[in-house]
């Protein structure tokens, strides 16, 4: 009989809850019926953290896809007008990606439909579990940012492998 893995129990409890993050979110953005697709939105959120138009190859990198990938969502939330290519004024051959008034309201739709998913999401926990779950996933997401661990070594706090 082999021991229970904790931390593979863990690992799919997460990957379960991701997916489930995923489904309710976009049963909101359909409800909204803003058209757009889950990359789509992640497109928008992104261009909202730019002080100016970014490069395609900007969004590219912060996004972590293949530029042409970006071509592809930008053409998309052109054709809805959420989007618009326009000329870098330093440098005509660059093309920079900035929001239109009708982008902004969807990303305020986008927004609305998140804190929905996520009331949704949390509705079965309390106060205090939701503080506690806030700084448990800060933990997690702001962890070590050295080189993965290889499989099956655990790394120990002390920097020891286990």
């Amino acid at each position: 009989m082999t021991a229970p893995d904790p931390d593979g129990l863990l690992a799919e409890q997460l990957l379960r809850l991701t997916r489930r993050v995923h489904r309710i979110q976009k049963r909101h953005l359909e409800r909204r019926e803003l058209g757009i697709t889950p990359a789509q939105s992640r497109l928008l959120r992104t261009l909202a953290h730019y002080g100016s138009p970014p490069r395609m190859a900007d969004l590219a990198e912060r996004l972590e896809v293949v530029p042409r990938a970006v071509t592809t969502l930008v053409d998309g939330l052109e054709a809805h007008g959420k989007v618009r290519r326009v000329p870098d004024p330093a440098n005509r051959r660059v093309i920079r990606i900035e929001l239109t008034d009708e982008g902004r309201e969807t990303l305020r739709e986008l927004r609305a439909a998140r804190r929905a998913a996520a009331s949704e999401i949390l509705a079965p926990l309390g106060e205090r579990e939701r503080e506690q779950l806030g700084e448990l996933l800060n933990t997690l997401v702001d962890g070590p940012s050295g080189p993965p661990c290889e499989e099956g070594a655990t790394q120990r706090p002390g920097g020891r492998d286990s």
